[in-house]
């Protein structure tokens, strides 16, 4: 691969704000295969709760990363990278271009930069840290990541147990502060890379959020929630949309309940997205509808 000639056109957004159709354009423009930088899409079982593409949308363009691993596979950011790296090397092989589209932070920061090299995932720790998540609850956790690294604890997502049980559990294992190991060393890429950001406004795009948790519900959310309700324990489920299902099936809440919390907690999770990517200078901001737009930027930053 050469800085020439390879080319990874990165699609970011909060969730329900068009990425996937504007992906799906770009990848048909360019002939380019789609590289999926979604955590919990990367998860078999699990297509209504976590927005797959449609079987259309995965027939017309090549797909990578989306329903690929088994619930119970315990898959970090770095984890990711390796992954994501490899599977680029084969795919520039035969394409000049890819289209990396998602809402996870942290992988495309894994994609695009590199992860720092952080303690391997103990089974021990983590089943243990999982427990006690189970029954004690994350703030717990966070009562604990507070004590071991407060540096860490004021910037660390609370509501995300995931990340929370992620940097305790390097604190236990390291001995360290997770603060201190997250050096955020940049890695050369032998690829040129280009971040498109995809922006409505925000009462559009929370009326959106509302508007996709309905078409989930009837789709059959609560069916899929039941039928994955044996992993709820793993952290693959640790996520918006089945943490609040599972608390109505235990008898906390109602259906209706429930889905209003679907609703609040994605539209929060959208906000904390473009919080997110909005410290990322390197994107350009575009209406998801701007399409000649950014088929010119990119080509120009490409010097086509």
């Amino acid at each position: 691969m050469t800085m020439s000639t390879k080319r990874l056109i990165v699609v970011v957004g909060p969730t329900a704000s068009g990425k996937t159709d504007l992906s799906i354009a770009l990848a048909r423009h360019y002939n380019a295969p789609i590289l999926s930088t979604d955590s919990r899409q990367v998860y078999k079982g699990l297509p209504i709760g976590t927005a797959y593409p449609s079987e259309e949308q995965l027939q017309s363009v090549e797909h990578h990363f989306i329903a690929e691993l088994e619930l119970t596979v315990d898959f970090n950011c770095g984890e990711y990278e390796k992954r994501a790296l490899e599977r680029l090397d084969s795919l520039f092989e035969r394409s000049n271009t890819v289209v990396a589209v998602g809402g996870s932070g942290l992988y495309i920061r894994a994609l695009c930069e590199g992860m720092d090299a952080l303690p391997e995932a103990d089974a021990q720790l983590r089943s243990e840290l999982s427990s006690r998540l189970a029954n004690e609850g994350v703030e717990a956790l966070s009562n604990q990541l507070r004590e071991l690294d407060p540096e860490y604890y004021q910037v660390v997502d609370k509501s995300n147990p995931a990340r929370v049980m992620r940097a305790l559990e390097v604190c236990l294992a390291s001995g360290k502060k997770y603060s201190e190991l997250r050096k955020g060393e940049r890695k050369e890429r032998d690829f040129q890379i280009v971040k498109i950001g995809v922006e409505i406004p925000r009462e559009v795009l929370y009326d959106r959020v509302n508007r996709r948790v309905d078409m989930m519900i009837e789709a059959g959310l609560e069916a899929e929630a039941r039928s994955v309700l044996p992993y709820r324990h793993c952290n693959s489920l640790h996520t918006v949309g089945y943490s609040e299902m599972f608390d109505y099936f235990d008898g906390k809440t109602t259906l209706a309940q429930a889905v209003e919390l679907i609703k609040r907690n994605t539209r929060h999770y959208a906000k904390r997205q473009m919080t997110w990517f909005r410290r990322d200078s390197q994107i350009a901001w575009f209406a998801p509808a701007d399409y000649q737009a950014i088929i010119k930027y990119i080509d120009a930053q490409f010097g086509e």
